[in-house]
C-alpha cells in the first residue's frame, strides 16, 4: 500500500483545528475574541452603580434614624425642662397645655391659654405643648428659639 503524500505542509496544519481562537476552514462558524479588560470594565461599572445606590438607600435611612433619634433626645431635653416647671396640677397625657416665664428662667405649666388671660397675661407666653403618652412633653408651637423642636418622625 503506498501512501499518499499530503499536499500541505505538516507546518500549516493544526492537530486540533476545533481548538483554534478563530475559524479554521471557509465553513466555519465565526469566532470573535472576546475584549476581556471591556467586559470586566462594564461589570465593573454595574456593580459600582449598584452597590452605590445600595450605599446612598441606606445612607437616607441611617439619616432619618438619626433625625428621629435626636427628636427624642430634644424631646427629653425639654421634658426635663417642663418637669421642673411649677405645675398646681397633675397634667394629662394628650391633653395640651401651655408653657409660660415667670421670670429669671422659672417657668410655668397652665392649663389657660394665652388667649383665655383676657386683656393681660401676668406671664410671657412661651410654648404650647402636648403630654405624650410616654410622659415626654412634645412641644407644638413656641415662641422662643430654644423650644424648637423639629419632629418628623
Amino acid at each position: 500500500m503506498s501512501r499518499k503524500k499530503n499536499p500541505i505542509d505538516k507546518d500549516k496544519i493544526a492537530e486540533n483545528p476545533g481548538l483554534l481562537p478563530y475559524a479554521h476552514h471557509m465553513g466555519s462558524a465565526i469566532i470573535k475574541p472576546i475584549d476581556k479588560g471591556r467586559t470586566k470594565g462594564l461589570a465593573m461599572d454595574a456593580m459600582y452603580e449598584q452597590t452605590e445606590s445600595q450605599l446612598l438607600q441606606i445612607k437616607e435611612q441611617v439619616e432619618v434614624l438619626v433625625r428621629q433619634a435626636q427628636a427624642i433626645h430634644d424631646r427629653i431635653d425639654i421634658s426635663e425642662k417642663i418637669y421642673k416647671a411649677d405645675c398646681g396640677f397633675k397634667p394629662i397625657p394628650n391633653k395640651e397645655y401651655y408653657l409660660y416665664e415667670k421670670g429669671d428662667a422659672n417657668w410655668i405649666v397652665s392649663m389657660v391659654s394665652p388667649s383665655e388671660w383676657g386683656k393681660s397675661i401676668p406671664y410671657e407666653y412661651l410654648a404650647t405643648l402636648n403630654l405624650m403618652s410616654d410622659s415626654t412633653w412634645k412641644v407644638i408651637e413656641t415662641v422662643k428659639e430654644e423650644l424648637k423642636i423639629d419632629i418628623e418622625l
